[in-house]
Order: structure tokens, then sequence, then C-alpha cells
């Protein structure tokens, strides 16, 4: 289940996975199923705009129901913009994933800034795969 010491669990385990594989600190988010803010935390370092960037990831995953370089892909390929789904809260920058249990079942979103798209991305995606293996327990 996803609550605040998970949230708050993944946050750290996201800020030690950018320190150890990239030098650099950022911003992560955490919001549930519905889109709400659970936790958050910015490094020392991290950019300060990436603290709107990593909630609108983590919002964008979580509302939408994938990771949000899944949503650019669909933006790209149909043609669209974000404002066609009118939330202005959305976002289609890489680095947001949708956190799942085993089940498959929709538990929140994991927003990743302050490194490159591809880096946030990759770090949400591997913590939400963990995730979905063993909600609660990521090492």
């Amino acid at each position: 289940m996803l609550d605040l010491k998970a949230a708050q669990h993944l946050i750290a385990q996201a800020a030690a996975r950018a320190g150890a594989d990239y030098g650099r600190p950022i911003c992560a988010a955490v919001c549930d199923a519905n889109g709400f803010l659970m936790a958050f935390a910015r490094e020392a370092g991290a950019p300060v705009r990436s603290i709107a960037i990593a909630q609108g990831k983590a919002y964008s995953a979580a509302r939408m129901g994938v990771d949000t370089a899944a949503f650019l892909e669909r933006l790209q390929r149909d043609n669209l913009q974000p404002g066609h789904f009118c939330d202005e809260r959305l976002t289609a920058l890489p680095g947001g994933a949708v956190l799942r249990n085993a089940a498959g079942e929709l538990q929140g979103g994991l927003g990743i800034s302050g490194l490159t798209s591809l880096q946030d991305q990759t770090i949400a995606s591997a913590l939400a795969a963990e995730w979905a293996k063993t909600p609660g327990a990521i090492a």
C-alpha cells in the first residue's frame, strides 16, 4: 500500500540512485492514485524549477495512468497537446512513472526532475518496476 512512509522511502531511493548513478541532486515527488501530492523532497543544489516539474510528472503519471515518456509518445504520435486533456497540470516531460501493485492496480505516480529527462525517467521507471514486485520494500 502506498502510504506516507512508503512515499518517503521511494523519494529517498530516488535521491540515492541519482547521486550514485549521476552524481547530481534531484527533486522527487509521489502522488496518490488521484494525483494528490503525498510526499516531496528537493535535495540541496537541485534546480528550483525542478520543484514544480517533479510534482507535475508524478501528477501526470497518476492521472493519465502511464509513464510520462509514454504520454509524450502518444502526444507526438496523435499530434496532440497536453491542453487537449483539459487539465493544465499535465506534463509530458519524461521522468514520471506510474506506481502499480503486483495485481496491476494503480496506486500513484512518482516524478523525478533535476537530471536529463531520460535520466529522470530511468530512475522513475526502475523504482516503479521494483514497486510493482514488492510494494513498500524497495531497497
